[in-house]
């Protein structure tokens, strides 16, 4: 940059010298000549002094929001947790390599909440299309950077190599927030549909997932023990697709008391011919669709980083 500032300062000093000593035709082009250059310099600093101040927020201490380039894949981690305990404290695109995949995983790392969180769902506004097939599911879609599905056999990767924790992040049009965490969530292979098994829960939103909290609606809502399922591989326990009526993948059961890859409805209430928006019914019950899930997976033994547990800010969150 001071090599740039230099030609730009000498640059100004013989624009100006030039225009004062010459009054000829062929002098004033070269005074034009020499002040277009001088704007093209102007903006070339410009850029340059714009990437420092970015590289300067980049590496300020304690930042942990804004992205960091991708790890090289020489470094392989199994999961964002070890990533964290690496030292890499910000949230942002990460290489791991779960123990029995067979290629690295690019992800998205969430450092808050305690740190060492892989985001494998999120929704915020609509602009991905969630009614995808099995084979879409299997392999993922969506944007890392705003609405994606991580892969069905990318969570089966994750979450047989440990016991993780499912951290569910959930927002209304409102702009309140609750969250649901389960234990030992794991997700089988594609040969038994991906099948889902989950442990304790805790949280604010409900236990809409094993349906404990509904009465007379766990039998036939839970979502325990569930095969996944999307419009063209039915693996439900209804006598119709609940994947094809609700437009979305998911575990279903006979439908569903949780469906977070639902429709996206952009004013929350709404009204369809079956609850297929994207629904946590102990929280808001079936007929509104939520404005932002975030799913995110963690090992259970983790240990959080005490300046950013998130038990030490819940108070001020609108629960």
């Amino acid at each position: 940059m001071g090599s740039s500032l230099l030609l730009f300062t000498g640059l100004m000093v013989i624009a100006a010298c030039s225009h004062f000593l010459c009054a000829s035709d062929t002098c004033d082009e070269e005074v034009a000549r020499l002040q277009e250059k001088q704007r093209l310099l102007q903006g070339q600093l410009q850029k340059q002094e714009l990437l420092l101040h970015r590289l300067h927020l980049l590496n300020q201490p304690g930042n942990t929001d804004t992205a960091r380039p991708e790890q090289s894949q020489d470094t392989q981690y199994t999961d964002c947790s070890e990533l964290f305990s690496s030292g890499s404290k910000s949230s942002g695109f990460y290489t791991i390599k779960p123990h029995s995949s067979p290629h690295p995983v690019r992800v998205y790392c969430d450092m808050s909440d305690g740190g060492g969180w892989i985001v494998i769902q999120r929704r915020i506004d609509g602009t991905q299309r969630f009614n995808r097939s099995w084979a879409e599911y299997k392999d993922g879609f969506g944007d890392m950077d705003a609405e994606f599905w991580l892969g069905n056999d990318n969570l089966h990767y994750i979450t047989t190599q440990g016991n993780y924790s499912l951290r569910i992040n959930l927002g209304d049009f409102d702009g309140y927030q609750r969250y649901a965490e389960y234990k030992n969530f794991k997700v089988a292979n594609e040969k038994d549909h991906y099948r889902l098994t989950f442990g304790t829960y805790v949280g604010t939103a409900g236990d809409s997932l094993s349906g404990t909290d509904q009465v007379g609606v766990s039998e036939w809502a839970s979502h325990q023990d569930m095969k996944f399922s999307t419009y063209d591989q039915d693996n439900d326990n209804y006598k119709g697709n609940c994947a094809q009526e609700d437009k979305g993948g998911w575990w279903f059961n006979k439908c569903h008391s949780a469906h977070l890859n639902g429709m996206y409805y952009p004013n929350g209430h709404y009204s369809a011919l079956t609850d297929d928006g994207v629904v946590w019914y102990t929280w808001k019950g079936w007929w509104y669709s939520l404005k932002t899930s975030i799913m995110k997976l963690r090992p259970i033994d983790f240990k959080m980083d005490p300046i950013n547990d998130p038990n030490a800010v819940q108070h001020r969150l609108p629960f």
